[in-house]
């Protein structure tokens, strides 16, 4: 137990160093476009590790419900990028990797990180199933705001004009209380020790460089 208890604190530690070093190569222009290359790989590696301490319910109905949320929020974003029906008018950049119908292949993963991760820190509070449902998709449409003025300085993705529509923000709260509820009443468990440092690490990272990049 007390071993279990020292790796999660490393693991802890290790984020909040690797969001520090990801900030200071983001900020410094001779490193600039190598960490954003990097973007991908940094979103697949806080999946890993999250698994890794996922203290939920374990079993198949739990990776179907994941895996749902995965697959249909990869299809909502190729509608929306091929269409300019969803979200608005929005092009992908490179810096999030391989496309599949001028959509990032991690971008439904994505989506299913902050669905997991918002969930999980508000699962220990006691508080009714529905402000849960609604403090977790807030969470989420605050996140998009927050990264709507870093994105398209990395690289990852651009709005006609500049402009992020209205439309955007609705959709996501759609989205998210849509996510938030599937994940409620089917009764999958997102706890997880690592969800609030790596999405606190996140909040400040877009912070940082929302003030900073240029």
């Amino acid at each position: 137990m007390k071993t279990a208890f020292l790796n999660e604190k490393r693991v802890k530690s290790f984020f909040l160093i690797f969001y520090t070093v990801g900030l200071a190569g983001l900020l410094y222009p001779a490193t600039f476009k190598l960490f954003t290359c990097l973007i991908p790989w940094c979103l697949l590696l806080n999946v890993l590790c999250l698994s890794m301490f996922h203290r939920g319910t374990k079993d198949m109905k739990t990776l179907a419900i994941l895996l749902l949320i995965l697959v249909s929020a990869t299809g909502v974003e190729i509608a929306g990028v091929n269409t300019a029906c969803v979200f608005g008018q929005y092009r992908y950049g490179e810096s999030l990797g391989i496309k599949v119908y001028n959509t990032p292949l991690i971008i439904g993963l994505n989506w299913l990180f902050l669905t997991y991760t918002t969930a999980s820190v508000l699962e220990g509070f006691k508080i009714p199933v529905s402000v849960k449902i609604a403090g977790s998709s807030f969470l989420m449409v605050f996140y998009d705001i927050l990264l709507e003025n870093v994105a398209p300085k990395l690289g990852m993705w651009d709005w006609n004009n500049g402009v992020v529509p209205i439309r955007n923000y609705i959709v996501w709260f759609v989205l998210a209380v849509t996510y938030h509820t599937l994940i409620k009443f089917s009764g999958v468990k997102t706890r997880n020790p690592l969800s609030l440092v790596i999405l606190a690490s996140q909040f400040v990272f877009f912070t940082v460089l929302a003030f900073f990049i240029r």
